[in-house]
């Protein structure tokens, strides 16, 4: 039986849980692909010319890849919706326009454009799959999907 003051704090959202679930968007999307060439992308690229170069782990990768982008999209998309989510990216955008025309962030470094990118990206998936947990403290609503009854 867990005790009730473990209850209550499992179901308390605070920045330590967005941190949490910012963290796993950034995983997520640097594993993908990072511009230090250190990635799933980079790794299976010469598989992509030669066939003969796949390896088993190279499918199995992609598949958990595959499924942690379903489920952060997922979440992403279902509790911030299309507009939402429109604009979740829009705010990034403009978070990384501000930063390049007010910082000394040299504007033809893809490099460091890249990672500023791969950031918005992380913090839009972030966003997304922490949006329930933000709105039930702002406003006491919850997010139903699905229902019990059969």
């Amino acid at each position: 039986m867990v005790p009730d003051r473990w209850v209550v704090a499992m179901h308390k959202f605070g920045w330590s849980n967005y941190l949490l679930r910012l963290a796993g968007a950034l995983v997520l999307v640097f594993v993908t692909y990072n511009p230090d060439g250190l990635s799933y992308y980079h790794w299976t690229l010469p598989a992509w010319e030669d066939f003969a170069k796949f390896e088993v782990l190279m499918a199995f990768a992609g598949v958990v890849l595959l499924i942690g982008w379903a489920i952060f999209l997922r979440a992403t998309t279902r509790s911030l919706g299309i507009i939402g989510t429109g604009l979740a990216i829009a705010f990034f955008a403009t978070l990384i326009w501000v930063l390049i025309a007010y910082t000394p962030i040299p504007q033809d470094n893809v490099k460091i454009l890249s990672y500023l990118i791969l950031f918005g990206l992380a913090g839009v998936l972030s966003i997304g799959v922490s949006w329930s947990h933000v709105r039930r403290r702002l406003t006491g609503q919850l997010d139903v999907d699905e229902t019990d009854d059969h």
